[in-house]
């Protein structure tokens, strides 16, 4: 079934199981969640619906300290779909959003958008102004408008609870290995290619330069084996995330270099999956040795790639 994605104003209201979070990344805890409120909403015989918010919280409460994000509104409303919701309800988080008391929130959005029969949440979370609201008020008050509450409690890899913060943490610190666990998937980025300043054709190594959104998380500064997706085609790839230090770089800027492969890619949209850090970013003292450098990573990358073809 393919699910509907609407704002809130739009909803028509119908006993539905909800599930209500930010979402960012649709990672293992959230599909956790979500599969939990298809299960329940198919054995009730009602509409499945997941509940996010947009822009993060943050945005309004601390402008300025809001952080990147996994993903694009669009990706995410398409991971949610992908995970069997009949339908991924988007809430604009205002002033006036973040002023409701968790009562209102409760009646505006459950009960009267969504006529929540069922609620499902992560154990620890938090709704309302200042984040007054809790699985313990939150079942009170199902008690009260007749629906109840699941509360799911939160996953961990290697002992460390999976939660966006964590993903952002473990992805801006180059373990996009801890990130794939946690995710189900490789971490991802998809951006269109982009001209670039040709160094990377002037020593023999061809690159495509992606304009990654500002908004989004990036890897943290290095190389990597990725897989690219052009078209609907894979192709194996080396990826540069950083500065470019040898050559004084300033700006950050994400770069894939494709083996064995020279598609048409300027302008073209380009997903690059990240399936290992193959070394840090480091300054070379010409360009004599930074060639030298990066066919030892393209043959790294093909050692990598090997053991994850799929």
């Amino acid at each position: 079934m393919t699910a509907t994605a609407c704002g809130l104003d739009e909803i028509t209201p119908t006993a539905s199981v909800v599930t209500v979070g930010n979402f960012d990344g649709v990672h293992r805890g959230h599909q956790t969640l979500l599969r939990r409120a298809v299960d329940a909403a198919e054995a009730r015989g009602v509409r499945s619906a997941a509940v996010t918010f947009e822009p993060h919280p943050a945005a309004v409460l601390r402008p300025g300290s809001e952080p990147r994000r996994l993903q694009p509104l669009e990706a995410r409303i398409d991971a949610l779909a992908a995970r069997g919701v009949d339908l991924v309800a988007v809430l604009p988080f205002t002033e006036e959003v973040a002023g409701w008391s968790p009562e209102r929130f409760v009646d505006e959005v459950l009960v009267q958008r969504l006529a929540a029969v069922h609620v499902v949440v992560g154990t620890n979370f938090r709704y309302g102004h200042r984040a007054a609201g809790d699985v313990v008020t939150l079942s009170a008050r199902g008690e009260e408008e007749g629906f109840t509450v699941e509360a799911v409690t939160l996953l961990d890899v290697d002992g460390d609870p999976i939660s966006s913060t964590a993903l952002r943490h473990r992805i801006g610190a180059g373990d996009v290995q801890w990130a794939a666990r946690a995710l189900g998937r490789e971490f991802s980025l998809t951006a269109p290619v982009v001209s670039g300043e040709g160094r990377g054709r002037s020593i023999g190594v061809p690159t495509a330069n992606l304009a990654v959104d500002d908004g989004l998380v990036t890897p943290g500064h290095g190389v990597y084996a990725c897989w690219a997706e052009v078209a609907g085609e894979r192709y194996a790839a080396v990826t540069n995330v950083g500065v470019r230090p040898t050559f004084d770089g300033q700006d950050v800027t994400v770069e894939a270099h494709l083996l064995d492969a020279s598609p048409q890619l300027y302008g073209a949209e380009v997903t690059l999956r990240f399936v290992e850090r193959l070394r840090g970013e480091r300054r070379f003292d010409g360009p004599e040795e930074l060639v030298a450098q990066i066919h030892h990573d393209i043959e790294e990358a093909r050692r990598v790639l090997s053991h994850r073809a799929r």
